[in-house]
Formats: structure tokens, C-alpha cells, sequence
């Protein structure tokens, strides 16, 4: 039979079950063992796993929005801390793992907290990623687009006003802290909103947030395709248009700001451009004394602002001006 056979070669075959000799190897791999233990970040089933992914993802989010519109990202100790003071809109806070600690690091994180924004976690290199350099110091805040109004919003909210329509356009200003410092004098002396060019004009960045001191979270800011007809729409809605230069027309002591007005700013350099100033109903100069030529661009809408808002108020109490 089969099998059985005494013959040389023949091989038998058992169906008998059991406990066969050697372990084929798995003892000897069983005993050299699986090697150091993977961080949490790294076990895909840790839940720092999965923070660490998320803000990678947000990271890499805002990294690519950047191209596409005015998301910022400030970094550095110092500006993060005074964003964060001057109530700047933050997204997330983003602090490089390991970054060695301080007061300023410990205030950032803290206020962040408290104000409920996100503080995430995220590696070197991929914050040299998100910045486009090593210049961040480990830290860095996250600025959402400011949401710009339209010019028909401006006039919209000045219809009703118990006040007249106050409204700064400013016509070749590049500098954003001269954009913020405008913000704040608007704010501060009870005018409407700010209009600002699309082109070629300083944009609400986080240096106009801070220099604003956070009135850019209440007052309108508005962008006009063409500033020129922009002001046009002001006039037809009944608003004189001034335009302040040094060659002007009227001076400040002679002119009357209580009725609804746009005061309008050229640079301190080029000053306003053609066509904006020929649409200016008045061109109006401030008086100074002979040894200063021009001021600020910011400085010299707060004190037309200052006197328009003291003429204002003597209007309301019956005095004349």
C-alpha cells in the first residue's frame, strides 16, 4: 500500500496531530523585540496624532490661502503680543514645538487663550513653510482678510445720522500706519468711515490694525474700483468733497465742516492726483507756520477732523462757529 511500503524511498504519511519539534523561528524573532516606542505624535491611533495632523492641515490652509487673498501671518515675540493687544481678528496662534519660553511667548500664549483662539503646535520647518523664513522666532499669529464695506454702505449709514455724513478718502497713501493712524482719528472725532483706493493704496494690514489701536473693528473701511467716481457718489448724495492741499482755496479757520463732508488726503510727497482734485468741490489748505511745508498725511486729516468735529458740536449747541 502506498505508503507503507518497506522499498528505500518510500515516505509515510501520518494524520497524527500534536506538538512538533522546533518553533520555526518565532522564539528567536519573539526575543529580538520591536524596538524604542513611536512618540504619540506619531501612532496614527493617539490622539496627539491627530492634533498634530489637524494643524498641519491648518497650516498648510493658510499657507495656501496666502495666494490667493489677504490672510497674514505676523510673526515675531513682540508684534504677535501687541496684535493681540490691540484686539487684532486672529484665526490661530502658531508656536514652533520646543520654542524656548519667555514673558513674551507666555502673554501671547495666555491672551490667545483667553480670547478663544486656537494655539497650535507645529514644527520648524513647517512654520519656515508657512512664513517663507526662519525670521519668526518661533511664533506666529494668523490674520484673517479684513472685510472691506462698499462706498454705497458708507452713504446707506449716514442717511438717518443724527450727525452729518464725516468721511476720510485717502488718494496715494502707501503706508499702512499712516492708513491705521487716519482709522483712529476717524474714529476717535465721530466720522463715518474711510475710503481707500483698490490700487496702489496701503491695504488694512496687521500693521494698520495695531496702529489703529483696534477702532478698525468698528469703523467702516471702504475700497473704490475708481475713486473719482466714488466721490461723485458722494456728491449726488448731497456731500461736499474737500480736498486738503497747501495751495488751497479756503483754509481750515474759513471753512464750514458741519455739513456732510469727504475729506479728501493725497500723500504728503505727491499730494492729490489730477483727476481727484479737479473733482473736489473746495481745495482747502491748512494754516501752519512758514518754516513747516506740509504735514503727515495722518496728521493733517486729524486736525481737519479735530476742528470739523469742534464745529459740529458748537452747531449742535446753537453757537455759531
Amino acid at each position: 500500500m502506498a505508503g507503507n511500503s518497506q522499498r528505500r524511498g518510500a515516505v509515510r504519511k501520518s494524520s497524527k496531530k500534536g506538538v512538533q519539534k522546533g518553533s520555526g523561528g518565532q522564539r528567536r524573532r519573539g526575543l529580538r523585540g520591536k524596538g524604542a516606542t513611536p512618540k504619540a505624535e506619531d501612532r496614527e491611533y493617539h490622539a496627539a496624532y491627530k492634533r498634530k495632523k489637524a494643524a498641519e492641515r491648518r497650516a498648510s490652509g493658510a499657507h495656501d490661502r496666502r495666494k490667493g487673498d489677504d490672510t497674514e501671518m505676523v510673526v515675531g515675540r513682540n508684534p504677535v503680543v501687541e496684535c493681540l493687544h490691540a484686539n487684532v481678528p486672529a484665526t490661530a496662534l502658531y508656536v514652533v514645538e520646543g520654542t524656548s519660553n519667555d514673558e513674551r511667548l507666555s502673554e501671547a500664549v495666555h491672551t490667545s487663550a483667553d480670547r478663544g483662539i486656537p494655539v497650535l503646535e507645529i514644527s520648524r520647518p513647517e512654520m519656515d513653510r508657512i512664513t517663507g523664513n526662519g525670521m519668526h522666532q518661533g511664533i506666529g499669529l494668523q490674520i484673517p482678510p479684513f472685510r472691506y464695506h462698499q462706498v454705497e454702505d458708507l452713504i446707506e449709514r449716514t442717511i438717518g445720522s443724527p450727525t452729518p455724513g464725516l468721511v476720510v478718502a485717502l488718494d496715494n497713501i502707501t503706508d499702512p500706519r499712516n492708513l491705521g493712524a487716519v482709522i483712529r482719528s476717524v474714529a476717535a472725532f465721530g466720522g463715518h468711515g474711510v475710503v481707500i483706493p483698490e490700487r496702489r493704496s496701503a491695504s488694512v494690514t496687521a500693521v494698520a490694525w495695531r496702529t489703529s489701536a483696534g477702532t478698525a473693528a468698528h469703523l467702516p473701511v471702504a475700497k473704490a474700483t475708481n475713486m473719482t467716481r466714488a466721490l461723485k457718489q458722494f456728491q449726488k448724495a448731497g456731500y461736499q468733497i474737500v480736498g486738503l492741499d497747501a495751495e488751497g482755496d479756503h483754509t481750515l479757520d474759513t471753512y464750514d465742516g458741519t455739513t456732510p463732508t469727504v475729506i479728501v488726503v493725497g500723500s504728503e510727497g505727491k499730494g492729490l492726483s489730477r483727476l481727484v482734485a479737479d473733482t473736489c468741490d473746495t481745495i482747502m489748505s491748512i494754516p501752519m507756520a512758514g518754516r513747516v511745508e506740509s504735514l503727515n498725511a495722518s496728521v493733517a486729516a486729524g486736525v481737519v477732523l479735530s476742528e470739523f468735529a469742534r464745529q459740529r458740536r458748537a452747531a449742535a449747541r446753537g453757537e455759531s462757529r
